[in-house]
């Protein structure tokens, strides 16, 4: 981990006593304080997540019966998700500029009022009262709100955890503030993308991985529809959500920071200009390694969700299956998620943490590109998708913070969203490879694809190369990511005494205690 250490000496060597003489200007002794309202404003910015992921995918179950009742194609339904993939990938720069100058109260509040407007359009949209012609446009611009909104709640959990959350919690709150919309933007990103190339046929066999969100969506949708046959009943509810989290973010989130720091980070911060810290992680060495090498892990995910039914039925495997595969995969990534989170806030092994779960996904890849080609091993897939949850998808919040760690004190929502930005665009590239790679099967006795012969496609190669890939992304981060931890090292110098939570006014030694 050495080297950093020059250019960390270079951020942060040379504050070290402004930062104690400042902590001594506003504290007679060197003490942080956190507080309890941190929970709450935990709290809302998950029910956000939650409730713009379940507007997202509002349609996607329903597509049919969407494209019925507002008397348009079908190829115009998908639009109304694919309009959240496109104002994602182009309003992502200014969403981390807006974190990063005008502070996470702005963002919540903005991202919960576009969120919950767009979601009262959609339902106003769909009332009797309102002309035929001007139905559809009104339910797209009650997308496309929502659309806006979900960049500035999406990038927010790093931000949350380094202003409201001492370092042995931090780890946690990102976990349980970015694992609700992770999965979803990455499952769904790609999916629609490539419903755009293929028309709506691959709606029937690529069903994105459950998330919270997504699944309430999935579950909600069809069985509204099924039982009222009424699209104002479905927007009416769905708008409830994002009208209790307006309410909570703009009634109860009242400060743009906490009145004391949680730790030393929050203080020796300067939090460099967006445009000064974009070039800063651009000739930051470990960052870039970051960058490209976690991004890729996160485009591998992103195409064993979205490619995972697709290569399971052509080998007899059923939709129910590669469902519960996917289901399965994602609550252990939770679980993993939460494991590492609390281990990491006690141990902050944040880099050998990263590089043993990205190896042991990479064994995973590589079995899986072997048994996904054989019939009735049920058992060993199963497995397999398990293995890839529990390594896979729970080491993004522990990435993240470690982009973080890496960067500062650049921006946390400008490091984080880079490299989220990252992952989607490697996941369209490898996507678009593996689908070209793969070729049509004359025939096929065990596939139980739902389209037909068009469906039956050898993904032999494809999962080779993705394997391959999966190994290439960890190979080289492992060989080429150092750093040091320079959020860390940084509120080592400040040295502060004690953590205080100003609701019990109790002091631990380098520990916050809750009442």
């Amino acid at each position: 981990m050495d080297d950093g250490s020059a250019e960390t000496a270079a951020l942060i060597g040379s504050s070290s006593e402004d930062v104690r003489s400042h902590l001594d200007g506003r504290n007679g002794a060197a003490e942080f304080k956190v507080y309890k309202r941190r929970w709450f404003i935990l709290f809302v910015l998950c029910l956000l997540n939650c409730s713009n992921a379940m507007a997202w995918l509002t349609f996607a179950p329903v597509a049919d019966q969407t494209a019925q009742y507002l008397q348009v194609s079908l190829n115009l339904v998908n639009w109304l998700s694919l309009v959240y993939v496109l104002v994602a990938i182009f309003f992502s720069f200014i969403t981390t500029w807006v974190l990063d100058t005008l502070g996470l109260r702005f963002s919540l509040i903005m991202g919960s009022w576009l969120n919950m407007l767009g979601s009262v359009l959609r339902f106003v949209g769909v009332l009797s009262c309102i002309p035929e012609r001007a139905v559809f446009p009104m339910v797209m611009g009650g997308q496309s709100l929502c659309a806006f909104a979900q960049p500035l709640v999406i990038f927010a959990p790093t931000k949350l955890a380094a202003l409201w959350f001492p370092d042995h919690q931090r780890a946690t709150a990102n976990m349980m503030a970015s694992m609700g919309n992770l999965f979803t933007y990455n499952s769904c990103f790609i999916w629609y993308l490539f419903l755009c190339m293929q028309n709506s046929k691959i709606l029937l066999f690529c069903f994105p991985a459950n998330t919270v969100g997504l699944l309430f969506a999935n579950i909600f949708s069809p069985m509204i529809i099924s039982y009222t046959n009424n699209f104002f009943m479905l927007l009416f509810i769905y708008a409830i959500p994002a009208t209790v989290a307006c309410f909570l973010a703009t009634v109860g989130i009242r400060e743009r920071v906490p009145p004391t720091p949680p730790s030393a980070s929050v203080v020796t911060s300067s939090s460099e200009p967006f445009l000064q810290g974009v070039k800063l992680l651009l000739t930051n060495k470990a960052y870039m390694v970051l960058l490209v090498c976690f991004g890729s892990g996160i485009g591998i995910f992103t195409c064993f969700s979205t490619l995972l039914e697709q290569i399971l039925c052509v080998k007899g495997y059923s939709n129910d299956f590669a469902g519960l595969c996917g289901a399965v995969s994602i609550v252990f990534g939770v679980l993993g998620a939460f494991l590492l989170g609390l281990y990491v806030d006690k141990t902050k092994n944040f880099t050998e943490v990263t590089k043993i779960n990205m190896c042991l996904t990479s064994v995973g890849c590589s079995v899986f590109a072997v048994v996904s080609q054989l019939s009735e091993q049920k058992f060993i897939i199963g497995a397999v998708c398990t293995w890839f949850g529990l390594f896979g998808y729970s080491v993004y919040p522990i990435a993240m913070e470690l982009g973080v760690e890496c960067s500062y004190p650049v921006g946390e929502a400008t490091s984080s969203g880079l490299i989220f930005v990252s992952g989607q665009i490697q996941a369209a590239l490898y996507l678009l490879l593996l689908q070209a790679l793969a070729t049509p099967i004359e025939d096929s006795s065990v596939s139980v694809c739902a389209t037909g012969a068009d469906a039956n496609l050898s993904w032999t190669v494809p999962v080779l190369v993705m394997a391959g890939l999966c190994a290439l992304g960890t190979c080289c981060f492992v060989g080429f990511f150092h750093t040091d931890y320079r959020r860390l090292r940084a509120e080592a110098a400040a040295s502060p005494k004690t953590v205080t939570d100003q609701s019990t006014g109790g002091d631990t030694w380098a520990n916050s205690t809750d009442a």
